[in-house]
């Protein structure tokens, strides 16, 4: 077995499965999907490790089982179209694109968006289309989205986003309270999104998704 994929398997062996995700289809992505191609070359080394990876800018590449975890609760349907925003050098959303019809990936930093836009195709991954502009403004043109994915933490969704899921539509993403933090997953029910809770995680906070300081005198 290639060390590549021995990596992978004891990846998913040692922290995917033991954090009760159990979908064969999220599962099989993360054995498929390798880890090196996308991230940056000096955390290579780490690229299977159980944490976050710097991808420069104050962002981070989301660590193994809490994006396993996500797709997990989303249960994506390979004929959904996803909306991948903060995808980084572009790892989610080939994992994604390897489960659902079609992913719309977006990136604001302008250099890791076309570094993505390489590595898509050299993976092999010729359902993802990468966007490089505002996470916080997503991409209307190619909505409604079956699902969204934040790959980031937030503290509120700007209503531009929220009108982009299809009404029945799922969406992810971590919400940050202060020093902790809980992944909750949405669903656009009459308009309105409900979310509920689904597991315990942190990771920095996204660029334009941060609460309005609200001054008193």
């Amino acid at each position: 077995m290639p060390e590549s994929e021995a990596l992978r398997r004891a990846m998913v062996d040692s922290q995917i499965r033991p954090s009760d995700v159990t979908k064969y289809p999220v599962l099989e992505a993360m054995l498929a999907i390798p880890r090196e191609p996308f991230v940056p070359d000096s955390h290579v080394g780490a690229a299977h490790a159980d944490s976050q990876i710097p991808l420069g800018g104050g962002r981070y590449m989301l660590e193994p089982r809490t994006f396993a975890k996500m797709l997990d609760t989303l249960d994506i349907r390979p004929d959904e179209l996803v909306l991948d925003l903060g995808s980084g050098l572009g790892y989610s959303a080939a994992v994604i694109g390897h489960i659902a019809d079609f992913v719309i990936a977006v990136e604001e930093d302008e250099g890791l968006a076309a570094e993505a836009e390489r590595r898509l195709p050299e993976a092999g991954i010729d359902n993802a289309a990468v966007i490089a502009g505002p996470l916080a403004e997503g991409d209307a043109r190619h909505g409604p989205y079956d699902v969204i994915v934040l790959e980031g933490a937030i503290e509120t969704l700007p209503d531009a986003l929220a009108a982009q899921l299809k009404e029945g539509g799922r969406i992810a993403a971590i919400f940050s309270e202060g020093v902790a933090g809980r992944a909750r997953i949405g669903v656009k029910v009459a308009g309105r999104i409900d979310w509920h809770d689904a597991f315990d995680a942190t990771a920095p906070v996204l660029r334009g998704f941060e609460k309005k300081k609200e001054f008193a005198l």
